[in-house]
C-alpha cells in the first residue's frame, strides 16, 4: 500500500467539492458519500516517508452503493526529491461484504498516480479480512511496482482495541517483497493512539521499518512519530 508544509492542490480541490457535505451532516446516516480532510506531521506509506520527513495535507472522498460496492479518490502532497512530483492521487474502486456475522472480506484495485510523472504510476490489487471487528489481515498484489515491471507483495496484520476515555489503541506490522531485487523485502510497524471528537479525529503513531527497510530508503525508513488531525464522515 506503499509519499512540506502545503495542502496540495488536490487536497484543496477535495476540500471543495466536499464542503457541500460537510454542510449537510445531519443527513449523513442517509448518505452513501464519505470525505476526509486531514494534515499529518509526515505522509508515512509502509513504513516510509512519502514528504522527505514534511508535514502535508490530504483528502478523499468515497461513494458507495447499497450492495456494497464502492468507489473514489484520495490526495495527498509528496516530495521525492528535486524535479519530482509533488502530488499523489489514487483513484480506487472495491467491494466489500459481511461473509458472516464476525467477518468482512473487502477488495479493491487502487491506482497510483502522480500528475506531471507519470512514469511513477501503478495500480496495485488490495484485500482486507476483518475479523470480529478488531483484527485484520491485508494482502496486496502488484505486477508492476514503482512502475517497473516488477511484481511487489505486501502481507500486513493489525488491530484495535478500545481504551478508557473513548481513545485507541491501534497496531499493525507489514512485510513488503519484491521480485528481480528491485529492493530488499522489507518489514514494517506501527502502533497509535487515536480518539474522535464528533467529526475530529486526532492521532499518535509511532512508525518504524526493519534495517533492509533503511537500507532500502535510508533516513525515509527511520523511526518516527506522526501526527494526524482529520476531519470527516
Amino acid at each position: 500500500m506503499n509519499h512540506a508544509t502545503r495542502c496540495t492542490a488536490a487536497a484543496v480541490l477535495c476540500a471543495a467539492l466536499l464542503a457541500p457535505f460537510a454542510a449537510s451532516a445531519q443527513d449523513e446516516a442517509e448518505s452513501p458519500f464519505s470525505w476526509n480532510i486531514t494534515g499529518v506531521s509526515d505522509y508515512v506509506f509502509r513504513g516510509v516517508s512519502q514528504t522527505d520527513e514534511n508535514p502535508t495535507g490530504q483528502a478523499g472522498f468515497t461513494y458507495t452503493s447499497p450492495v456494497g460496492l464502492y468507489a473514489g479518490v484520495w490526495g495527498s502532497g509528496v516530495d521525492f526529491g528535486d524535479g519530482s512530483p509533488d502530488v499523489e492521487v489514487d483513484y480506487f474502486i472495491g467491494y466489500g461484504v459481511d461473509v458472516s456475522p464476525n467477518v468482512n472480506f473487502d477488495v479493491m484495485l487502487n491506482h497510483y498516480s502522480y500528475p506531471g510523472a507519470s512514469d511513477l504510476a501503478y495500480t496495485e490489487l488490495i484485500t482486507k479480512t476483518t475479523f470480529a471487528e478488531h483484527y485484520n489481515l491485508t494482502v496486496a498484489y502488484t505486477n508492476d511496482v514503482w512502475n517497473t515491471d516488477t511484481d511487489g507483495w505486501y502481507y500486513a496484520v493489525g488491530g484495535e482495541w478500545a481504551l478508557p476515555q473513548e481513545f485507541n489503541l491501534t497496531a499493525n506490522v507489514g512485510r513488503s517483497t519484491f521480485e528481480d531485487g528491485i529492493a530488499k523485502d522489507y518489514t514494517d510497524w506501527n502502533v497509535g493512539v487515536n480518539r474522535s471528537f464528533g467529526m475530529v479525529t486526532l492521532g499518535l503513531g509511532y512508525y518504524g521499518t526493519d534495517g533492509n527497510g533503511r537500507d532500502n530508503s535510508g533516513k525515509l525508513a527511520d523511526n518516527r512519530v506522526v501526527f494526524t488531525a482529520s476531519v470527516g464522515k
